[in-house]
């Protein structure tokens, strides 16, 4: 009998150690398809299974599009951002995920099937080469990485069937059901996010720009206000047929000539569309919290409910769980960590 149970475990891992290898064949075939060269990585963080979440009687077979960056530094947030999302939907088999890779990994396609088994996903590559001559020099390198561009991209990628999507950052969790920011009426706009607008506009952009007769009036008719691009809702239809990635693009090629402003992705976004947005509560961005870097200066939360908290900024809630220096904000991520490790406990 004891040899017989000892087959059927060695036959057991064999048999998974099979399909590992044929889920990285396979992915490693889709890269050579697209031209893409796997390189040598360190190793991927590998993550606990996330239970299975069902939708519940109410659902209708309505699905709700999420579109995501996909990054093996930011792998560690995706997972929980994912996480998060599930745990909290009341219609979760309804939700499908578009997730945009740059350098494609073997290993975090493999984390997200082994993760989250009955997730419903599709993945698109984004050739880096759409923003490497556009891209100027910002304030953090990090805002420079090509990938962070991709969100411009997102309606020449995603499928035609694909009206309306939500766009997330990987540094943030919701806490609410995503159902309800889905459901946002765009009221004939091509965009819905939180609005800020006690925040100085001015900031966003240089003295050249403000000062240049021609610049300035971009904004001219409308009321600008701040928005964060790291939550979106994007009718995608909307945003193909008014060509504005390459009113984005244009900004962009401006950059590249004056430079009009500092930060990456963002101010062209603003110089196309802030002023000419649905405003979202602010519930759904309580953005941030990363603070200004790793070492402290720590963020609270804003006043108010709380639907999605949103780690922008320097500081990662995951890298400083585990330097053992967490913000105290950083405890209200842990919760929706998946990561795996003998080392990585949580301070109470």
């Amino acid at each position: 009998m004891a040899s017989g149970s000892s087959f059927l475990v060695l036959t057991q891992h064999l048999t998974g150690l099979l399909s590992f290898l044929l889920l990285l064949n396979s992915a490693a075939a889709a890269a050579i398809r697209l031209g893409v060269v796997v390189k040598p990585t360190p190793d991927v963080p590998t993550f606990r299974e996330a239970p299975a979440f069902r939708n519940g009687d109410a659902c209708n077979a309505e699905k709700i599009h999420i579109a995501m960056t996909l990054d093996s530094n930011y792998l560690r947030g995706t997972m929980a951002a994912v996480f998060s999302i599930l745990q909290h939907s009341t219609c979760p088999e309804n939700i499908e995920f578009h997730f945009l890779w740059a350098r494609f990994k073997p290993e975090a396609l493999f984390s997200i099937k082994t993760t989250f088994p009955y997730l419903k996903f599709q993945m698109y590559h984004f050739d880096s080469s759409r923003v490497r001559g556009k891209i100027s020099k910002s304030i953090r390198q990090a805002l420079d990485q090509p990938l962070n561009y991709a969100r411009i991209y997102l309606a020449d990628m995603i499928p035609s069937y694909v009206k309306r999507v939500i766009y997330l950052d990987s540094d943030l969790v919701v806490v609410d059901d995503i159902a309800k920011l889905w459901e946002v009426d765009l009221e004939g706009k091509v965009v819905a996010a939180p609005e800020y607008c006690h925040a100085n506009f001015t900031n966003y952009f240089t003295e050249l720009f403000w000062t240049d007769a021609v610049l300035s009036r971009a904004f001219e008719g409308r009321n600008p206000c701040y928005f964060n691009t790291g939550v979106m809702i994007v009718d995608v239809e909307k945003w193909r047929e008014g060509n504005y990635t390459q009113k984005v693009e244009r900004w962009m090629e401006v950059q590249k000539q004056k430079r009009i402003y500092h930060l990456g992705s963002l101010p062209p976004f603003l110089l196309v569309l802030a002023g000419d947005i649905k405003a979202v509560d602010h519930r759904w961005n309580q953005h941030g919290l990363g603070g200004d870097n790793l070492e402290g200066k720590c963020r609270n939360l804003h006043p108010g409910p709380i639907s999605l908290l949103h780690w922008s900024g320097k500081g990662k809630p995951w890298l400083r769980l585990d330097s053992r220096k967490p913000c105290t904000i950083d405890h209200l991520w842990a919760p929706y960590d998946l990561y795996r490790s003998d080392t990585h406990s949580l301070e109470e």
